[in-house]
C-alpha cells in the first residue's frame, strides 16, 4: 500500500464515520445510515479495507473498568539521537505495555510517551524500573493527568 491519502468522497466519509462509532455494523445497518443499497456500501467498505482507509477492527477496552485510571505523560530526552538509538528505542517502547502511546516530537524533548497504570505508585515503578531504563534516556520529566476531557473511544 501506498502512503499516499485515498480519494474518498462523501459515502467514504459517511461511512468511515459510522464505522468508527460502531465497527459491529451490519452492511445493511450501514447501507440505511449513509444512504446507498447494501451492495455499493459492502464494494466501498471492501475498499477502504484493501486500500488500508480501515486498517482493521476491534474492541475498544474501557481502561477505567479495567483499574488503569492512572495516565501520565513523559517527556523523554535521548542522549543519543542517531537513527540506530532511535530504533533501540523504538523498540524497546513498544515492548512495555504500559506505554500506550509514544511519539517522536520535535522540540525540546525527543519523545513523548501516554502511560497507563492502576495508580501512582504503580507509575513510580514503570518509570524507575522501565521507562528510565529504556535505550539511551538521558532524562524524563511526567505530567499526571488530573482528568481526561476527551478520549477517542470512551464517552
Amino acid at each position: 500500500m501506498a502512503n499516499v491519502p485515498a480519494d474518498l468522497d462523501g459515502f467514504d466519509r459517511a461511512i468511515l464515520a459510522a464505522l468508527a462509532t460502531d465497527g459491529r455494523m451490519s452492511h445493511a445497518e450501514l447501507a440505511r445510515r449513509v444512504g446507498l443499497t447494501k451492495s455499493p456500501v459492502q464494494a466501498r467498505v471492501k475498499r477502504l479495507e484493501e486500500t488500508g482507509v480501515i486498517a482493521g477492527y476491534r474492541a475498544m477496552l474501557n481502561p477505567i473498568r479495567m483499574g488503569l485510571a492512572h495516565v501520565a505523560f513523559v517527556e523523554c530526552r535521548l542522549a543519543d539521537t542517531r537513527e540506530a538509538a532511535l530504533q533501540a528505542f523504538n523498540r524497546a517502547v513498544r515492548a512495555l505495555p504500559e506505554i500506550e502511546e509514544c511519539h517522536m516530537i520535535a522540540g525540546g524533548f525527543d519523545y513523548l510517551l501516554k502511560v497507563r497504570t492502576g495508580d501512582i505508585a504503580e507509575y513510580r515503578r514503570v518509570l524507575a524500573e522501565r521507562i528510565s531504563t529504556l535505550p539511551h534516556v538521558a532524562s524524563t520529566s511526567t505530567y499526571v493527568a488530573m482528568e481526561t476531557v476527551k478520549e477517542t473511544g470512551l464517552g
